[in-house]
C-alpha cells in the first residue's frame, strides 16, 4: 500500500463516524447514512488528488456528502426519517430514548433543507462557519444566519418543551 492509500485510508477511518451520524442528521435511516457515507468516501478515493490539495479536506468531503444526499433525495425528499436513530448512542432507557429521538425529529423536521445541513456540518462534522460555506457554495453570512434561525426554531420548538432548561426546578 502506498503512501496515497494510506493517507486515504487514515482519513476515512478518522471521519467514518461522522460522515454516518451527519447522514443520519441530513435525513437517512442508519442504513442508508452507512451507503452514504460508504459512496462519499468512495468518491473521495477516487478523487484523492484534489481532496488532498483542498484548502479545507473536511468541508471538500462534507460537500460530497451533501451533493450526494442532494442527489439520492431530490425526487423523494422524506422529513419524517431525519434523526431517526444515531449510531452507537449508548441509552439505558430505550422508552425515554424513542420519546427523545421522535420528539427531535419531529423538531428538525420543520427545519428547512438548507438549516439541516448547517446543523449536520456544524454539530456532526463540526466544521467551522467558513468550512461550512465554502463546503456548500454559500456565504458565510448565509451559514451563520441559517445556523441562527436552525438554534432558535428548534429552542422554540413545541415538541422540544419538555427538555427545557435542565437548570430550572421541577
Amino acid at each position: 500500500m502506498g503512501n496515497r492509500d494510506e493517507d486515504f485510508s487514515e482519513f476515512a477511518s478518522a471521519r467514518w463516524l461522522s460522515l454516518v451520524r451527519a447522514a443520519v442528521a441530513l435525513g437517512c435511516t442508519a442504513s442508508e447514512a452507512e451507503d452514504l457515507a460508504q459512496g462519499t468516501l468512495l468518491r473521495a478515493y477516487v478523487f484523492w488528488a484534489k481532496v488532498e490539495k483542498a484548502d479545507h479536506r473536511d468541508a471538500y468531503v462534507s460537500r460530497m456528502l451533501v451533493n450526494a444526499h442532494r442527489d439520492s433525495h431530490r425526487s423523494r425528499w422524506r422529513r419524517e426519517t431525519a434523526f431517526a436513530e444515531v449510531p452507537d448512542a449508548q441509552v439505558d432507557d430505550t422508552t425515554a430514548a424513542s420519546d427523545s429521538a421522535d420528539a427531535l425529529r419531529r423538531a428538525v423536521g420543520q427545519l428547512s433543507q438548507g438549516q439541516r445541513e448547517v446543523l449536520a456540518l456544524r454539530y456532526y462534522l463540526r466544521l467551522t462557519e467558513p468550512e461550512i460555506a465554502t463546503a456548500l457554495g454559500i456565504a458565510q453570512g448565509t451559514v451563520k444566519s441559517r445556523l441562527s434561525r436552525a438554534l432558535a426554531a428548534l429552542s422554540h420548538s413545541p415538541d422540544l418543551a419538555e427538555f427545557g432548561d435542565t437548570n430550572e426546578p421541577r
